[in-house]
């Protein structure tokens, strides 16, 4: 593997105050220009959203030079804070190639040119708490993602068509963010809501028993090398089913494993592992203890590799697979958000630190120019810094084309699931 240097490169630092406050980041290329652009989406400023979820009420578009493209909305510095996911996503929805901005702002669906922010589309809710996230997805085989879910906090989920009709409706447990993908190979996605897998037409096929709250993240992948798509669901334990719905292995070792991430962070082991967060105390309890957490990483059949020894409070970590930070290097876990004075940092598979990032704040990455390695956005509610393992030019390249969109940007959520 190549030498990962301990201290990232900053390659960029960008004013961001004229999104507002307390904003969650979005990338795409926009403009087709070759490089990505940033939305900063700004809450509403409902401030408790355990019930009823987060609107948008702004959405701001920067270049990598901080010029401000466009803005939609009028930022409110009372803003709610993130709570829960905030119903924005950047995707073609209509399959031409260029990018939307979908986002529920004042109740109604709305569908924005990626380029100018102009609306397209401005199409009903299919209820009036049907906006907790939007989850793009293909029901119908067209070969693009015409299609999207929109949930409430807890209990129903709606799929829709790209005229705002709704196509079904599915009331249960659909967790934080129901995860598409076409495990069948019939050209239509399957929908993972929460401990249950949907067929395209919203008929449950099949349900993971014995599990109980919500699930928090689902990731999609083959851990254990079987040439087969497995599901990890991180909820009440870490659980992996093939996609027949059948349990492989069960982990119970950690505290509301709120963020999973399937990867390669051990090269020299068979088959994927699956990196976790472990809410070891959630949240101070009143008796003198703190909240804390930990990271820790499964092998492809369940068993613990290691568990982070930490000593420091703080309990709400996020935590990322990242790919591409150097070259050859393994995947990394990216984990921000982490309080006690630990700043957001790339650990590896053996529970090291790789680098840490002098700012902290929230975290996005990609791959921003096409230069083929990702590079990490920290952000705050005035400025975001873009840190790379190596110096980069961050310039547009309008004769390469548009940079592709992959799914973990068009499908982006406070709770991240995923594949590989």
């Amino acid at each position: 593997m190549r030498h990962v240097d301990a201290e990232p490169v900053r390659a960029a630092e960008l004013d961001i105050r004229a999104a507002g406050p307390r904003c969650r980041m979005l990338l795409g290329d926009l403009d087709g220009d070759g490089r990505m652009e940033m939305v900063l989406a700004q809450p509403d400023n409902r401030q408790d959203v355990r019930y009823i979820p987060h609107q948008v009420q702004a959405l701001t578009a920067f270049d990598l030079d901080g010029r401000l493209l466009w803005q939609v909305g009028r930022p409110d510095p009372g803003a709610g804070g993130p709570g829960s996911d905030y119903p924005a996503q950047i995707i073609d929805c209509d399959g031409d190639g260029r990018l939307e901005v979908l986002c529920v702002m004042d109740s109604r669906l709305l569908v924005l040119d990626g380029r100018s922010g102009r609306a397209k589309a401005s199409l009903p809710l299919p209820a009036p708490h049907a906006h907790d996230c939007i989850i793009p997805a293909d029901l119908t085989g067209r070969g693009y993602c015409g299609e999207w879910l929109l949930k409430d906090r807890y209990r129903n989920v709606w799929a829709a068509d790209g005229s705002g009709r709704v196509l079904w409706h599915h009331e249960g447990n659909p967790g934080h963010y129901p995860w598409v993908r076409d495990l069948d190979g019939d050209g239509k996605d399957e929908v993972l809501a929460g401990y249950t897998l949907l067929d395209h037409d919203g008929r449950p096929l099949w349900t993971c028993e014995g599990l109980t709250e919500h699930a928090d993240c689902i990731w999609v992948g083959d851990v254990n090398g079987d040439g087969e798509a497995e599901i990890a669901i991180g909820g009440s334990a870490v659980v992996l089913c093939d996609r027949h719905g059948r349990e492989l292995w069960r982990y119970e070792g950690a505290v509301e494993p709120q963020h999973l991430a399937i990867g390669r962070f051990r090269p020299d082991l068979p088959g994927l592992q699956i990196a976790g967060v472990d809410r070891i105390v959630r949240e101070d309890d009143g008796r003198g203890r703190p909240g804390r957490d930990a990271l820790f990483l499964l092998d492809a059949a369940g068993q613990l590799l290691w568990k982070e020894a930490r000593r420091t409070p703080g309990w709400l970590t996020i935590m990322e697979p990242l790919s591409g930070w150097a070259e050859d290097a393994p995947d990394f876990m990216l984990a921000y958000r982490r309080g006690g004075g630990l700043p957001p940092a790339l650990c590896d598979g053996h529970g090291r630190t790789v680098c840490a990032f002098p700012l902290d704040g929230y975290a996005a990455h990609a791959d921003l120019a096409g230069t083929g390695l990702t590079q990490v956005i920290l952000y705050h509610d005035e400025a975001a810094a873009v840190f790379a393992s190596r110096g980069v030019r961050l310039q547009a390249r309008p004769g390469a084309g548009p940079l592709p969109q992959p799914k973990r940007l068009s499908h982006a959520t406070l709770y991240p699931g995923g594949e590989v």
